[in-house]
């Protein structure tokens, strides 16, 4: 692996993980893995427990002091921010140290698409990007190869991106196709081309999931508040909107007793939907629970399969950048730290745990870093 240049590491000291992050080791029986299908394996459940449910559910919408407003910025006077800030510093403050390391080497981009490339809003219906965003994406897109991966059905968020020259990895990764040549990402027929699906794992449960999404969502009418969104290979269940009219009064004791049994009795709901599914399994997102298949497939592995697509899988020269904000991003943060490639990049105003090494405050930091990339004449060229 190489290192960054003496004179740069002065600068990036503080991320000493993104330079350092332990050596890639050879996986057993040797080389990257052909096929999506050979990479997906049916995984064990296990048991939820319903008080770490409702950690982690309260834990998706943190009331932690906000990061500091400027890139980079240390010495705020708060111990805690300042140590999380020195280790995953501000990409855009530490931009060049970035660019060093990528220097002569073969970049790709993959994006998280809500509150990466768009803010995360109620209604996940109207999560649209700006046009000044998708003019970023399309900049980086003509330079290096660029993918977006989202928990998000994959016709749903090429929708709100609309440029057929990128990859899209839909529903977690497990509905990846390669670039189109028309800009409706349609064949003439006006249906999908299936000549440019790379990978479906998950395909033999499509039936399982659409049954399980009629299900929950007549489940979740009784909760005010609560959503079923069905991205094909997987159910996202939003509950964003839930008790939104007790939020101003949400320090009280009263009101977060009520936010538990709501929250409680929504998990309770899924789950029991679930019971006859054993196939699913439900995990945990930003303010969302996700039911998907039991296979052992998500961000990171789709991530592992577009690098193997590229022809990047085995190379020492490549320095893949994966930017996203969810705790689904997690994954593919762990393969780049794992494989000692590339930087991480986590999209948040709050610190939190994460694999990633490099951190940036929301979509509109996003959008200039991006910028940067396709500015930037060393790693342009």
């Amino acid at each position: 692996m190489t290192k960054l240049v003496p004179e740069v590491d002065a600068v990036v000291g503080a991320a000493r993980h993104f330079s350092f992050p332990p050596p890639r080791t050879a996986a057993a029986g040797g080389g990257a893995v052909d096929t999506c299908w050979k990479m997906a394996a049916q995984i064990d459940l296990g048991a939820a427990v319903m008080g770490s449910w409702l950690d982690s559910m309260k834990a998706s919408s943190p009331r932690h002091r906000l990061m500091s407003p400027l890139p980079g910025v240390v010495g705020g006077g708060d111990p805690e921010h300042d140590d999380w800030m020195e280790r995953h510093p501000s990409a855009l403050g530490r931009f060049e140290a970035l660019a060093a390391a990528a220097k002569g080497k073969q970049i790709a981009v993959f994006l998280d698409y809500d509150g990466t490339l768009s803010p995360i809003v109620e209604d996940p219906d109207r999560a649209v990007m700006t046009d000044e965003m998708r003019d970023a994406v399309r900049g980086v897109a003509a330079r290096f190869p660029t993918a977006i991966v989202s928990g998000r059905c994959r016709d749903k968020v090429f929708g709100f991106v609309r440029l057929a020259e990128l990859y899209y990895a839909g529903s977690h990764g497990m509905d990846i196709r390669g670039p189109t040549a028309d800009a409706n990402h349609l064949a003439q027929d006006g249906k999908s081309s299936s000549s440019s699906v790379l990978c479906q794992p998950a395909r033999e449960f499509l039936p399982m999931i659409e049954e399980v999404h009629g299900l929950l969502a007549a489940k979740v009418e009784a909760i005010p508040g609560a959503m079923v969104e069905n991205n094909k290979f997987c159910l996202s269940v939003h509950f964003r909107c839930v008790n939104e009219k007790f939020r101003q009064n949400m320090f009280t004791s009263c009101v977060r007793a009520l936010f538990q049994l709501k929250w409680g009795a929504l998990f309770e709901l899924v789950r029991s939907g679930l019971k006859d599914y054993t196939a699913l399994r439900l995990t945990q997102g930003r303010k969302v629970l996700e039911v998907r298949p039991s296979i052992k497939w998500d961000k990171g592995k789709a991530l592992e399969f577009l690098l193997e697509e590229l022809g990047f899988a085995d190379r020492a020269d490549v320095f893949p950048i994966y930017v996203g904000d969810d705790s689904t991003d997690e994954d593919a943060f762990k393969v780049l730290r794992a494989r000692g490639l590339g930087a991480g990049v986590l999209v948040s105003k709050f610190p939190k745990d994460t694999a990633a090494s490099f951190s940036l405050r929301d979509p509109a930091e996003v959008k200039d870093f991006l910028h940067k990339l396709v500015a930037d004449a060393a790693i342009a060229s």
